[in-house]
């Protein structure tokens, strides 16, 4: 069971990119939809959870769970779907890989250590990914609302690791709450974020609504996206270990840009694919010990951090 459900974990994050792309170009409002789905799917596990009497209201009173919203949600997402307007889904995941490389330099810095030579060269290949994956919209066909997507999702990453490295000082603060409660608060936060930013910046018509496409996006990033995969997650991190399920991030970016090109026809040039898997390399990488710890199992492992997709 515990290697089924990492797989379906994995299709399930992998799948997320291109279901966001299909609701957009089925003309969702992006900011809209993305507040509509953290919104519903945190209270909606927030609801079970309190029923469950596992969670308190009094909880949202709390101003680390509009923080935590704020970047891991709000700051994610806004950008993630505002980018996806203007490149593909399998782009948008692959550079959302880079999030385990800005989190470990954040944390480099903040508590002032130094790199590893295996760390530093995994943060040039990183980089290296990302030039490659930049590539084609500067070489051959130059669109301006291509790269400014592109940074968009490297701009997102940035809020994402903030709100992980801030979220690992929630989590312990709030050791006797259940992680899915917390993850669960911050999302409804980042919804209504997103929602009042989707208020003054877009004018919402319901009639998407109507279109299957754009409200099977919805209710599939709702019930299978948010709620079903990060079920999954911290069944898995209770099963095991808390690095084992975060490996997701090294296999579901290389899904996401194969069901992107087949099922989407969205084009994928070879430089592209080279920076996928050079980013996935350096996240490796960096990585390296944490994975050997995963392999031997002799030293206890960190706490991994909030999927996020």
């Amino acid at each position: 069971m515990v290697l089924v459900n990492y797989i379906v974990m994995c299709l399930i994050f992998g799948t997320t990119f291109l279901a966001i792309k299909v609701g957009v170009d089925a003309g969702a409002p992006p900011f809209f939809s993305a507040g509509i789905r953290f919104f519903l799917a945190g209270l909606i596990l927030f609801a079970f959870m309190v029923w469950k009497k596992q969670a308190r209201v009094s909880l949202l009173l709390r101003k680390e769970m509009l923080l935590t919203g704020l970047c891991l949600t709000f700051g994610t997402f806004a950008t993630l779907y505002w980018a996806e307007q203007h490149i593909s889904s399998g782009i948008a995941a692959v550079l959302s890989a880079t999030a385990p490389l800005l989190v470990m330099l954040l944390q480099t810095r903040l508590s002032r250590q130094k790199l590893s030579a295996i760390s530093w060269a995994g943060c040039l290949a990183g980089l290296a990914g990302v030039t490659l994956l930049l590539l084609p919209g500067l070489t051959f066909s130059f669109s301006v609302l291509w790269i400014a997507g592109c940074i968009a999702v490297l701009v997102g990453q940035l809020f994402y690791s903030a709100g992980a490295v801030y979220s690992r000082r929630v989590s312990q603060q709030f050791k006797d709450v259940s992680p899915i409660t917390l993850n669960a608060a911050q999302m409804m936060y980042g919804g209504v974020l997103l929602l009042v930013i989707s208020a003054f910046t877009e004018q919402v018509h319901t009639e998407f609504l109507f279109s299957s496409q754009a409200l099977f996006s919805l209710l599939y990033l709702i019930f299978v996206g948010s709620m079903m995969g990060h079920s999954i997650f911290y069944w898995l991190v209770a099963k095991t270990n808390p690095l084992f399920p975060s490996t997701w991030l090294y296999i579901s970016p290389l899904i996401a840009l194969t069901l992107g090109a087949v099922l989407y026809q969205e084009p994928l040039h070879l430089s592209s694919l080279a920076g996928g898997l050079a980013i996935i390399a350096g996240i490796v990488m960096i990585n390296l010990n944490a994975l050997k710890q995963l392999v031997s199992k002799k030293a206890p492992l960190k706490h991994a951090e909030s999927p996020t997709k």
